[in-house]
């Protein structure tokens, strides 16, 4: 488990240059992936591909339907096409070609949505992109995959190629702590265990992992031993790590960069609700929208800083323990 993780903890790197590098390998290892782009390859770095494979390489402009489309086309002739625009364009212009085209007409499209959550900070609200991973969780046939850090970007790229049907690939703009080491392995549907603990669970995704890493070193000095669990596929979700988790530590607490509306906290809370129901507390943006700022500081005013999850490790604790208070006394 730990073994996978970077020592040093949190080094900065670029998810964006991580991702222009994986596709242009990704596009010498496969003849068949063509890239699209919505006017945003140099925003995306998947510039870096137009320049290695200018002749697989479409820009169709500011029109994100229509780069749905054109991919749906190329898909339905063959290839394997990577669309790229602004996570929000994905899941708001555009959703009427998502929907239709790649999850109705089953077109093997692959999604890479840049600038998600709060990253796209500085653009604010209009930009910012916090209702995504619910919106396309519950379209019928998409998978969801949120990597955590530039290593987890070039070992799924390639997996989210192969992967059969759409797929929606988050990425974030800016600088993010680079967490692992070669030996991660991740595979698509299954969650990771990075520490180990029991007596509570954080489950996070994309940026919130390193938040959530620190959060369990905070609460181990409390004598708190928090296990932490990155579930870089929201769909499908590895309910089977859900649940064994609910059972072994009795409290969950999820950590996204995105609502705590219908996102990773949504798909964990349906999980136990029909399964296994344990104390939970949801870590993300509450129902609002933002502004604009600095990234870090964004992350920490909307409720996603690592006190945050300290704090809601801590009230998923006193439920549990409240819980079994009242078990006692009820069979005393």
């Amino acid at each position: 488990m730990e073994s996978m993780i970077r020592n040093p903890l949190g080094e900065p790197a670029s998810m964006r240059q991580a991702y222009g590098e994986a596709l242009v390998q990704l596009g010498r290892d496969r003849e068949d992936i063509v890239v699209l782009s919505a006017d945003v390859q140099s925003s995306d770095f998947s510039y870096m591909f137009e320049a290695a494979f200018p002749q697989r390489f479409i820009n169709v402009g500011i029109a994100e339907p229509a780069l749905v489309d054109v991919a749906a086309g190329l898909a339905n002739s063959g290839f394997v096409p990577i669309a790229n625009t602004f996570a929000f364009l994905f899941a708001s212009r555009a959703l009427e070609m998502v929907r239709t085209h790649l999850c109705f007409g089953g077109a093997n499209v692959k999604l890479a949505a840049a600038y998600a959550g709060l990253s796209d900070s500085f653009d604010g609200p209009t930009h910012q992109t916090v209702s995504d991973l619910a919106i396309m969780r519950s379209l019928p046939h998409m998978t969801v995959v949120v990597p955590g850090d530039p290593v987890a970007v070039r070992k799924l790229l390639p997996q989210v190629a192969a992967w059969g049907g759409p797929v929606y690939f988050r990425l974030c703009r800016n600088e993010v702590p680079e967490i692992f080491n070669q030996s991660y392995a991740p595979e698509i549907g299954k969650a990771m265990t990075l520490i180990a603990g029991d007596d509570a669970t954080l489950i996070a995704c994309g940026v919130m992992v390193a938040r959530a890493l620190e959060a369990a070193r905070r609460l181990a000095e409390r004598g708190i031993h928090a296990r932490v669990v990155e579930m870089h596929t929201i769909k499908p979700l590895d309910t089977g790590i859900v649940l064994r988790c609910a059972q072994e530590t009795g409290a969950i607490i999820t950590a996204e960069e995105h609502s705590v509306l219908g996102g990773l906290g949504g798909a964990v809370a349906e999980c136990l609700t029909q399964h296994h129901p344990v104390p939970l507390e949801r870590v993300g943006v509450e129902d609002m929208f933002a502004e604009s700022g600095p990234y870090p500081e964004l992350l920490d005013k909307y409720g996603m800083s690592v006190e945050a999850i300290v704090s809601a490790t801590e009230r998923a604790l006193a439920r549990r323990d409240g819980q079994v208070s009242q078990k006692a006394c009820a069979t005393a």
